[in-house]
């Protein structure tokens, strides 16, 4: 993998999509060139299909981190995992109730990034701690709708 293809795969993260016009568009990267660099990252493993999903494991991003964040902060819950989203690595930030104000969920490449991703959040002011969880192995990882049979959902989501 090189500079184009990481280029690449983070305009496809960004845009959602992975129109080579529109990819050609945000990189620079022209459309035949787009074309064999798609397939190849598939071949790859990278992009998993047709919705672009990238496996973040065989990018290199297949360390998972979950961390707990202790805060004391000022102002709202939301300007407070603002910042916490700021953090790079950070893809997901939850408010949660308990002895623990905010859960973050990190994708990164190795320890050294969960060094750095660690003393960041500590940096951070209104962070009292954070208390942090490896994920050895992601037995499922999958969209909520999912998790639900069909009956469910529409018992649950249909207005009558």
């Amino acid at each position: 993998m090189d500079e184009r293809d990481v280029r690449l795969l983070k305009a496809i993260a960004e845009l959602e999509t992975g129109s080579p016009e529109q990819l050609h568009e945000a990189t620079g990267i022209p459309v035949s060139t787009i074309h064999y660099r798609l397939s190849n990252l598939r071949e790859e493993g990278i992009i998993e299909n047709d919705r672009y999903d990238i496996d973040l494991e065989e990018l290199g991003l297949g360390v998972t981190v979950l961390v707990e964040i202790h805060a004391d902060y000022q102002g709202s819950y939301e300007t407070f995992a603002d910042r916490l989203l700021t953090v790079e690595g950070v893809t997901n930030v939850y408010f949660t109730m308990g002895e623990t104000d905010f859960i973050v969920i990190a994708r990164l490449s190795d320890s050294g990034m969960v060094e750095r991703l660690i003393a960041e959040f500590e940096q951070l002011e209104g962070v009292d701690r954070t208390d942090s969880t490896f994920v050895i192995s992601a037995i499922e990882e999958r969209d909520a709708l999912q998790s639900y049979e069909l009956e469910t959902l529409l018992e649950e989501l249909v207005e009558e």
